[in-house]
């Protein structure tokens, strides 16, 4: 029997298990991240995602064991020029390996380029990690994915991240400007990752808040698509549905390549994503015959 996921799932979920609404304590979130990296489904996982400002105020001290290089995603919460600091905090505890950065450059209706360019510098000079900055989908957007395509062009270690959920509607994009997005991504080679909104794999209203969210297999259908030089309206079709063959047959047939431009997403439950994957017949539950 097999246990390995298709080669298209690698890495998607991050563990954002600290993050709303799942909300779980350090030593919680890093006990489950471990048995995460050694469940039948570990190729799905990414990194530990940590808030800066847990960091600083010694979330982690004494919780990690040495020499173990837990992967970790640190989410710059604290401001970008903070972020210095705790990376060399984190740089001196060999329990825990930071593998990427994230940081919002600006707020909405901000102009993101001051933020971009710190966070261009930042990465510049922490050449060993990725660095992902979360743009706004608002004033100032395809700029700020010239100046990110700039950077990367140049060898920084720099692609972009959005916003696809939240507590207020206006938080969640339209199928039309996700595919937008992914299309001026495209047009720029420039990878991006998603944050929060993605608990299931296909779109759906939530019954409590009544806010209608992204499904995470849409966004690999529609990805694929707009690879393969879809434009805006038919991705944002693939976005958009509701029906399950209409996007999970485009994700099985390229279940053993590498997933295109999208990095993945954070999710405060890795086990919810997953059970969508077995729900839909893209993963077999650890077992193939």
């Amino acid at each position: 029997m097999s246990t390995q996921l298709p080669r298209i799932f690698d890495g998607l979920v991050d563990d954002a298990a600290v993050f709303p609404p799942g909300s779980a304590s350090v030593p919680d979130a890093l006990a489950a991240h471990r048995q995460h990296r050694v469940a039948w489904y570990a190729d799905l996982v990414g990194p530990l995602l940590l808030p800066a400002s847990a960091v600083s105020n010694g979330a982690l001290d004494g919780r990690t064991e040495p020499g173990a290089g837990l992967p970790i995603g640190l989410i710059g919460d604290t401001g970008i020029e903070r972020l210095p600091a705790v990376l060399d905090r984190l740089g001196r505890d060999d329990g825990v390996r930071v593998r990427q950065l994230e940081a919002p450059v600006a707020k909405r209706g901000e102009d993101p380029q001051p933020g971009l360019a710190g966070l261009v510098r930042l990465a510049a000079q922490r050449t060993e990690l990725d660095c992902y900055a979360e743009v706004p989908l608002s004033f100032g957007l395809l700029a700020a994915l010239d100046t990110i395509a700039g950077a990367r062009a140049g060898g920084c270690r720099i692609a972009a991240k959005f916003r696809t959920g939240g507590l207020a509607a206006e938080l969640f994009p339209t199928p039309v400007e996700l595919a937008a997005v992914i299309c001026a991504c495209r047009d720029r080679d420039v990878p991006f990752k998603l944050t929060a909104g993605l608990h299931h794999g296909l779109r759906h209203t939530d019954s409590e808040t009544g806010f209608t969210h992204h499904g995470f297999v849409n966004v690999l259908a529609a990805t694929a698509a707009a690879i393969d030089g879809a434009e805006v309206a038919d991705v944002a079709e693939l976005l958009g549905t509701t029906d399950p063959l209409r996007v999970v047959d485009p994700v099985r047939t390229r279940r053993d390549g590498v997933r295109p431009l999208w990095i993945g997403f954070g999710s405060c439950s890795v086990v919810e994503p997953l059970t969508d994957l077995i729900r839909l017949g893209l993963v077999n539950g650890g077992f193939e015959s």
